[in-house]
């Protein structure tokens, strides 16, 4: 069971509930050690007083608030513990507000609230059920480890969020921060025109599982290619900028590409020949890759590929429906979505050519089940 980070009391009216807050996502980067170069020693961080030169034990260790003066004011954790609004165990409900109404922009962190014991569940599912059904959020302040944080409390099926919030004077005025914003432009109306078709073209469902960490796993296949020995191939470099004197013919041939896709079962389209293809491949990132064996994502055994990509037909390159076509011009997300029809099983953490190898699979068993089945 998760352990709460934090344990106190969400107040609505004269309403309380006992609740615990708990870590919605978790990291899945990968860590490294740091090592000196040509050894296998650890390089470690200590807490060094710059005067002495002496470690300082982490018990000894102050609060110190730079004056201005090369004086510092000293804080205890203890005092600033003592002055945290309800001693930092309450999360108090100040107004409930239409969710459609924060910018984006506010959003930080999720946490997960639950009742910390049975008898505090009834008034918990109260609230839970009144912000579901009436499409708000409640907007309160709380303190957690030495800081207030703006929140929003939002219902998520059966659960409470808390969503940590940025106060608005965290958040930079872009047109005094930022460089060349583009002032009011005009354009020609087929050059919007064009604009928007593409963006209609290209518009889709949103599917969060579709989309992974393609770094993290390239960066696992890296980790594996040098387990085995291989070596890996850089990557492409990022695309030259769209030259603005060539930028109605970028637009046609991008919805040339676009609207040259056909329709997969899964309602997803794929690109077509030539340089569509191309296109996917670059942004599916098979350029990186180890010569010799593709190592997999999660560290598993390496092997080669096998079948040829380039037929359109028959068991080397057609799609499960026999209508989307070569798979080796589809992307990744093009892929996951098929392999969903399929109910591939793992294929959250399968790279772009693993799902086109069980895509295929998947896709040659049905096609036997059928003729059996038929016969």
């Amino acid at each position: 069971m998760a352990r709460a980070i934090w344990t106190g009391v969400i107040n609505f009216g004269l309403v309380t509930v006992p609740v615990g807050l708990f870590s919605a996502t978790e990291d899945h980067t990968i860590h490294f050690h740091q090592l000196q170069r040509g050894t296998a020693d650890r390089v470690r961080n200590q807490r060094v007083n710059e005067r002495t030169g002496k470690e300082v034990d982490y018990a000894d260790i102050v609060k110190g608030y730079d004056t201005g003066d090369g004086r510092y004011l000293t804080v205890e954790p203890d005092e600033l513990a003592d002055i945290a609004p309800g001693r930092s165990r309450s999360i108090d409900v100040t107004a409930f507000v239409d969710l459609a109404d924060i910018d984006p922009i506010h959003f930080d962190k999720t946490y997960y609230l639950a009742p910390t014991k049975p008898e505090y569940e009834r008034v918990y599912a109260l609230l839970l059920q009144a912000l579901e059904r009436t499409n708000r959020v409640g907007i309160a302040l709380f303190v957690m480890r030495g800081r207030q944080y703006l929140t929003a409390l939002r219902a998520r099926g059966r659960v409470l969020t808390l969503e940590t919030l940025h106060f608005a004077d965290e958040i930079r005025d872009p047109t005094a921060e930022l460089d060349h914003l583009p002032k009011k432009t005009a354009f020609k109306e087929r050059e919007l025109k064009m604009a928007e078709q593409l963006v209609e073209a290209m518009a889709a469902p949103w599917h969060p599982d579709e989309y992974h960490d393609t770094y993290r796993e390239r960066v696992e296949e890296l980790l594996e290619s040098k387990r085995q020995g291989n070596e890996m191939v850089s990557a492409e470099e990022a695309p030259e900028p769209t030259n603005v004197v060539d930028l109605m013919d970028a637009l046609r041939r991008s919805v040339d590409t676009a609207g040259g896709r056909g329709r997969t079962t899964a309602g997803r389209t794929k690109p077509g020949k030539g340089e569509a293809a191309g296109s996917a491949k670059r942004r599916a990132g098979t350029t990186t890759r180890p010569r010799g064996r593709k190592a997999g994502p999660t560290g598993g055994k390496s092997r080669p590929r096998t079948g040829d990509r380039s037929d359109s037909g028959g068991k080397g390159g057609s799609a499960p429906n026999g209508k989307a076509g070569n798979l080796s011009a589809l992307t990744k997300a093009e892929l996951s979505r098929m392999a969903a029809d399929l109910e591939v099983p793992g294929r959250s953490r399968m790279t772009r050519d693993q799902l086109e190898d069980a895509v295929r699979d998947a896709g040659g068993r049905k096609r036997a089940h059928g003729k059996r089945k038929a016969s």
